[in-house]
């Protein structure tokens, strides 16, 4: 077992109606400026948006509208960081999905790091993103997450896109873990199918990365297994029925604790191979992420049979290959790039910008720019 040191300082709520129950006696401790960062629409249908707006009446707000899903530098983040410097803000709500608080945390940490300084610097906004300039303070962020999916709410890192560039980088500081996660399973029962279905392949993905490495312990691994069974048990009770809140509950769960390391302690890094691939994919294309993950998956496992074995039943690596791509298949995730609208043309320049840029040659299992090339073409058919 390798050594580590770890420490998370996220305060989780859990369950039906904690946000009515705790979120003004929670926001008093951060001061009375706040910035509202949300997505779409459905923060409103769902009744969210006038929940919060009415629990926090007696605060100073402001707002930032439209984050999209594979949330932008530009305009989102820098249109954040203008509107906590000019508005002095003391802490950052956000409410939505992974996307939105992914965004909310590249807001905190170049606004708390700027701070002072003009926030319409670009550059050195970008140079703080990707991490070649450090985080040196945050804007505490408190959220109220309603997507089951990336496990922003529990960890310390997103990734955001600039598409002028066609990078999808992933932007990491201790200083940007959510003091406060509201977690309440009854929000997502209005996500739709293909977002479930989306957020469950992106958080089983997160798990395939930390599991498949070159020092693992069995501790470990029994984690693992156990969160990717519970996954696919919870998935198929929510295609019959969204509403039923146990396995909502399960699923947010496994997503919640799926990404912030725990998992990962004591193992050694296998470079996230799946992620750096299809970061690519959505950068370019700006295909949903999960989508992404679940048609590269089983062209890219190897080390599988103990793993199809214990979560899947079936005994050698073939075996185990197709288990996962009819598992996604079977709960409808398409499992070939042109299902998603990619075809042929991009396929090298994708791989050599992952090659170039995701060190993918020094990853558990090592991936040149033709191994990346060739499993982008595998997953055209």
């Amino acid at each position: 077992m390798t050594n580590f040191d770890y420490q998370t300082p996220t305060r989780l709520i859990f369950g039906k109606g904690v946000v009515r129950e705790k979120l003004a006696s929670v926001m008093a401790q951060y001061g009375d400026r706040v910035l509202l960062t949300y997505g779409g629409g459905s923060v409103k249908r769902i009744g969210l948006y006038d929940e919060v707006r009415d629990i926090l009446k007696d605060k100073q707000l402001f707002e930032l509208a439209d984050i999209q899903p594979n949330p932008k530098f530009n305009p989102s983040v820098l249109e954040g960081v203008r509107l906590c410097q000019e508005n002095n803000i003391d802490v950052i709500l956000s409410i939505g999905g992974g996307s939105v608080l992914d965004c909310t945390k590249a807001i905190a940490g170049v606004a708390g790091t700027l701070k002072g300084n003009p926030y319409d610097n670009v550059e050195e906004a970008w140079d703080i993103v990707c991490r070649r300039k450090p985080t040196t303070a945050a804007i505490p962020i408190v959220d109220v997450i309603t997507m089951a999916a990336t496990g922003s709410e529990y960890d310390s890192g997103g990734v955001i896109s600039r598409t002028e560039t066609n990078d999808k980088l992933a932007y990491f500081s201790p200083l940007v873990f959510p003091a406060v996660s509201f977690i309440d399973p009854v929000y997502t029962f209005s996500v739709p199918t293909k977002h479930t279905l989306a957020g469950i392949a992106d958080c089983i993905n997160h798990i395939m990365e930390q599991y498949f490495c070159a020092e693992h312990t069995d501790l470990n691994d029994a984690f693992m297994e156990g969160a990717v069974k519970s996954l696919a048990k919870n998935a198929k009770k929510v295609l019959q029925n969204p509403e039923d809140y146990e396995a909502r509950a399960e699923i947010f769960y496994a997503c919640t604790m799926g990404c912030n390391g725990i998992y990962a302690l004591g193992n050694t890094y296998s470079g996230w191979p799946m992620h750096a691939m299809e970061h690519a994919l959505s950068a370019y294309y700006d295909i949903t992420h999960g989508e992404g993950l679940a048609i590269l998956t089983p062209r890219w496992v190897e080390r599988i049979e103990k793993f199809g074995k214990n979560v899947f039943g079936v005994q050698g690596t073939d075996a185990s290959i197709q288990a996962i791509h009819d598992f996604y298949k079977g709960i409808g995730i398409p499992m070939t790039l042109p299902e998603v609208g990619i075809d042929e043309s991009r396929l090298a320049e994708m791989a050599k910008h992952v090659a170039d840029n995701e060190g993918l040659d020094k990853a558990w299992a090592p991936l040149l720019e033709k191994d990346i090339l060739e499993i982008y073409q595998a997953c055209m058919k």
